[in-house]
């Protein structure tokens, strides 16, 4: 089974496979962002992404069978991980990673938008996007995995609740 020319049809699966995994390691690397929040520099580098893995994926084969076997190879890909993230929570938070707390009573963790990659200026459009205007009135604002930011206001909750309590599986990294 060469890998450099001539190759199989499992050379292409393999390849293929690999790729997968390696863009789903870079992906989650480089943050959660929702498809609708990419910049144009986000979606030229998924252009430029998919451009170069190709050859990556499929070698010399350019025929439509090879093509197959890679997009084969990829909705199985996909389908495994899926169904292994269905199944433990560790692989859950492997492969998605945990909600972050972005602003806590009014105070913005600016450790936890730098980890996560978010500027000022992201986090306060989605704010905005929630109806707050400052942001002394959030009681907490998360990044959620899949990108979203869930925002709790102030004034929707007695002193005495702490709705970042009662939701589990939120870590309580401050900063």
């Amino acid at each position: 089974m060469p890998l450099t020319s001539g190759s199989t049809l499992v050379d292409i699966a393999f390849r293929t496979g690999l790729v997968y995994l390696a863009l789903l390691l870079g992906l989650r690397l480089t943050g959660k962002r929702q498809a609708g929040q990419l910049t144009p520099f986000d979606f030229l580098l998924l252009l430029l992404l998919a451009n170069a893995v190709q050859n990556a994926m499929t070698g010399p084969d350019t025929s439509l069978t090879g093509g197959l076997v890679a997009a084969g190879t990829l909705f199985a890909a996909n389908m495994i991980v899926a169904w292994v993230v269905r199944r433990s929570k560790n692989a859950q938070k492997l492969v998605e990673g945990n909600p972050t707390i972005l602003i806590r009573h009014g105070k913005i963790l600016t450790q936890n938008l730098a980890r996560e990659g978010i500027t000022i200026d992201d986090l306060l459009r989605s704010l905005r996007e929630h109806g707050v205007e400052t942001v002394e009135e959030v009681r907490s604002a998360i990044l959620e995995v899949d990108g979203s930011v869930s925002v709790l206001k102030e004034d929707e909750f007695p002193r005495t609740e702490r709705p970042h309590h009662r939701i589990r599986g939120i870590p309580r990294r401050t900063a």
